[in-house]
């Protein structure tokens, strides 16, 4: 196959299993999920950047999870389940939650009873994770149409393109009918930018005005009220229905909680069903979503913490490699540019990836530090429970090493 009818992607493997000499190697992320082989040996240490979903439960979810009271949860009778989702619904301030194996099951479940008719249509934006990465399950499986608006710089949308947005004229045969507005906090893509309370108090306006209903991808909004310094239902007051992710950085296995009124929850359980994510015994998982509710939360200011941390190192490394705006940090979330086009992202993150012998003398040790190549030319790295103040200075350490060792080669070359 010439290079010409490869695919971006398919160019971007091709180029990292080029493999230096005398580096001990692991083998590249994709764009976006990947598995790479970690460096072993005593002189290497791995700092997993890639996703606050790689986090691992600690002794205390592991001995709750072993001592879980559990019933048989479709038939309503798991005690714990029940209790997680009744602290699920207290702290979001809403009259319901339901415990859901994933968090795109979750969002996919809101859009079904939202949008209870086939040919319905909800407005998203163009860079929400919804919309990119949960494989179309709103059309595939719901048959939901998604109508897309920008994504701006900060997580939100225009409201007059919005409005713009809106079908009227039902039931004209021609057009699908719009039910849903979807909106998502903190935002993946934008780089965990916190969504400001007056753009949702604004939005629900809008939505009340046009008969629409407003859901939350709220994967990551325990980040925004540690961000905002606000209790959750500050935020999710805004919303008819919330999906809040366990699994990311507040550090459980597995679970998704997907909050509303009592109807919509009724209607849930239904959807859930359907999809098959009606489980058993799941009080043995929800015993360390109860644990995240309870114990997690606070200790996300940390994650934030050790993000701007590393933002700044990265704007004093000599010499200046890195470009990153510091009022876009808001949250765990880190993108950031380079500044030398002959370094890609993906070779980047190659380099940071890579141990070899004249590193580990340098730094007295290797260190892996894994991240990923991403939208718009960037570099990702995300800060989770498993990651440490030392890891961060390891992976700021790397990151110097790194530029350091590109200026070397530049000015070989040249």
């Amino acid at each position: 196959m010439s290079s010409r009818t490869l695919t971006t992607p398919a160019r971007l493997l091709r180029y990292c299993f080029h493999k230096p000499r005398r580096v001990f190697y692991a083998d590249p992320v994709r764009l976006y999920y990947g598995s790479p082989q970690v460096v072993t040996g005593s002189a290497v240490r791995t700092v997993d950047l890639r996703s606050d979903t790689v986090t691992k439960p600690g002794a205390a979810m592991r001995r709750a999870m072993a001592e879980a009271e559990v019933g048989d949860d479709v038939f309503g009778e798991d005690p714990t389940v029940n209790e997680l989702q009744k602290i699920a619904a207290d702290m979001f301030g809403m009259e319901a939650a339901l415990y859901v194996p994933t968090g795109t099951m979750s969002n996919l479940i809101a859009v079904m009873v939202h949008c209870r008719e086939r040919g319905d249509e909800m407005i998203v934006g163009d860079l929400s994770h919804m919309y990119v990465y949960e494989q179309g399950g709103s059309a595939q499986l719901a048959g939901v149409h998604s109508a897309a608006v920008t994504t701006l710089s900060d997580g939100t949308f225009d409201l007059d393109q919005l409005i713009s947005k809106i079908r009227h004229g039902y039931p004209d045969p021609h057009y699908p009918r719009s039910r849903l507005v979807c909106v998502e906090n903190t935002h993946n893509i934008q780089g965990g930018r916190v969504l400001p309370l007056s753009f949702l108090q604004e939005l629900r306006s809008v939505a009340d005005n046009f008969g629409l209903t407003v859901h939350m991808d709220g994967a990551r909004v325990m980040n925004a009220a540690v961000a905002l310094g606000v209790q959750p239902s500050a935020i999710i007051q805004h919303c008819h229905s919330v999906s809040v992710c366990l699994s990311k950085g507040l550090g459980a296995p597995v679970g998704t909680m997907l909050g509303g009124s009592k109807d919509f929850i009724q209607r849930a359980v239904r959807a859930r069903k359907a999809l098959g994510g009606g489980m058993r015994q799941s009080g043995v998982l929800a015993a360390a979503g109860k644990i995240a509710l309870s114990d997690m939360i606070g200790r996300l200011e940390e994650d934030h913490r050790n993000a701007k941390s590393f933002a700044q190192a990265l704007l004093q490394c000599d010499p200046p490699m890195y470009q990153v705006d510091l009022t876009t940090v808001e949250s765990n979330i880190l993108r950031f540019h380079l500044r030398d086009a002959d370094m890609s992202p993906a070779e980047f993150c190659e380099r940071m990836a890579g141990v070899d012998e004249e590193e580990v003398k340098a730094l007295g040790q290797g260190v892996q530090v894994l991240m990923f190549p991403h939208v718009g030319g960037t570099v990702r790295a995300v800060w989770h429970l498993g990651i440490s103040e030392e890891d961060t200075q390891l992976a700021i350490q790397k990151a110097h090493f790194v530029a350091h060792q590109h200026k070397l080669k530049s000015t070989r070359a040249a």
